[in-house]
């Protein structure tokens, strides 16, 4: 090792050491087996119980509450981690480049629940929001109503969205609410020349329009569709709602329900447990081999955000080091391999302190736990997802690196990444310089002059939930060299 950063022949060497034996100043674990010197808080939660999912929409024969003769579609749906649907199959899979048509009657119960409505590929339900989709997101606000948002996503996780109400880019979404407990005309057009030939998709309620562009690059990313239909919005638990459909079209296809349509289903007549509700952590050592390890055995699993304002509401797993400091050059690498990824969602790795990035106080100001260097996976919707450097001194000092600004990217694919950290405290003119490199991405982030003689004290590696709430990452590191210590040991 020099100057803080492995060498490719000390990485070799140190890589054919056992399991806890620290070499040059770093430790390299296989979790081949769990460590004994990694320490959980939280981790494997217990503070929080699985709750009750209930699908239960299908073809009913007898009903008629969005109006017309008796047979319709619909029931109770609630969003779950789980997939499920009711859908009529394409006669054949479309893309961006062709004209969507689709139309019926709606009727939405008042209640707190959320589903889509439309088209969407049964082969990528994974997440909300979920790729390859072109649909209707309909949110229930209790006595409020609902709200409607137009979106797609794309092959790549990219997303976009319209409102009926006001979206201004960037400052704010103002939904406004329509009265639940009564049916609606609905209908849904997607014209791949407009939009200025990007392509634009709409969709009405009584006339009402939500309205959306694609975005040049999200139509360059391409989506396809193999269904049209109903499926819950797939993040954590939450309460259920009820819809039903009735004489729907799709592109000319006419269904009036009078007979049962024999539409493709999914997990839509279930009941069952889940323990994905937030904030209801599930990580640590696990014996997988999702990244890619020789033999099982991995870090990782079902990483809420925390919620600094409660101490059973942030998480950590990481191995006990020496104290560090910005002052010491920092080094980590391993495997990644991301499973799943929710919108408003981080997860991460990194340098923290046991005690200070755990911290419990009733501000959520600040995302970033106090004490802490390392990589965040999170992304704004209309980008995917991302991952990059951040830092947090201790105090209120921190930044993370403008995503716009070549940060390495990186889908809930299953796919295997190789991965790399490195901090200098030399770097960036002497103010201290962070480097990350996923694969052949690569992107820096220098300190704010002035942070680095602020300080930070380090003395855990491994996973801390962020300070402000929200959805979950699925990810697992494996084969990771980190240091944990000051000083080289020969």
């Amino acid at each position: 090792m020099r100057n803080g950063v492995i060498t490719i022949s000390s990485l070799f060497i140190l890589m054919l050491l056992p399991v806890g034996i620290a070499s040059g100043g770093t430790q390299f674990e296989n979790f081949d087996t769990e460590p004994g010197n990694w320490e959980g808080v939280n981790n494997r939660c217990t503070h929080f119980a699985p709750r009750p999912v209930t699908q239960d929409f299908r073809y009913s024969a007898d009903t008629s509450h969005a109006g017309g003769a008796p047979g319709e579609m619909g029931g109770r749906i609630q969003a779950a981690a789980e997939p499920a649907f009711c859908a009529y199959r394409l006669p054949k899979r479309m893309t961006f480049d062709d004209a969507l048509h689709a139309s019926g009657r709606i009727y939405i119960a008042k209640g707190s629940g959320n589903f889509l409505l439309g088209f969407f590929n049964a082969g990528t339900l994974n997440e909300w929001r979920t790729p390859n989709t072109m649909v209707a997101r309909l949110n229930g606000r209790g006595e409020e109503g609902f709200h409607c948002h137009a979106e797609y996503g794309t092959s790549m996780w990219r997303f976009e969205a319209g409102v009926i109400g006001e979206i201004v880019r960037g400052q704010r979404i103002e939904a406004r609410a329509l009265p639940a407990d009564t049916a609606y005309e609905w209908k849904m057009e997607y014209d791949p020349k407009g939009g200025d030939g990007y392509g634009l998709l709409t969709f009405s309620l009584n006339g009402e329009k939500a309205v959306c562009t694609l975005l040049p690059e999200h139509r360059a990313d391409g989506a396809s569709f193999t269904h049209f239909g109903v499926l819950p919005v797939m993040k954590g638990w939450d309460e259920p709602n009820e819809f039903w459909l009735d004489d729907v079209s799709v592109n000319g296809q006419a269904f009036d329900f009078s007979q049962d349509p024999n539409w493709d289903e999914m997990n839509n007549r279930r009941t069952y447990e889940t323990w994905n509700c937030r904030p209801n952590f599930d990580f640590g050592w696990s014996a997988t081999t999702f990244a890619g390890g020789e033999k099982p055995g991995e870090l990782g699993g079902l990483i809420f955000r925390g919620d600094c304002r409660y101490p059973e509401k942030l998480a950590s797993y990481g191995c006990k080091i020496e104290t560090l400091s910005l002052n010491t050059p920092l080094y980590a690498s391993g495997k990644v391999c991301v499973t799943r990824a929710v919108s408003d969602s981080t997860a991460s790795i990194g340098f923290y302190n046991a005690a200070s990035s755990m911290e419990v106080n009733p501000s959520q100001t600040h995302g970033i736990p106090k004490d802490y260097v390392g990589i965040y996976i999170e992304g704004p919707s209309p980008e995917g997802f991302y991952f990059y450097p951040v830092y947090r001194v201790h105090g209120d000092e921190e930044k993370a690196l403008d995503r716009h600004e070549n940060a390495p990217k990186i889908h809930p694919d299953g796919k295997l990444h190789d991965w790399v950290f490195r901090y200098d405290p030399n770097g960036g003119d002497g103010s201290g310089e962070i480097s990350v490199e996923l694969d052949s991405q690569k992107c820096v982030l220098p300190l704010e002059p002035g942070h680095k003689a602020i300080g930070a004290s380090f003395n855990r590696y491994g996973i801390c939930t962020p300070w402000i709430d929200g959805n979950s990452v699925t990810v697992y590191f494996d084969d990771i060299t980190y240091t944990c210590s000051a000083s080289l040991k020969e």
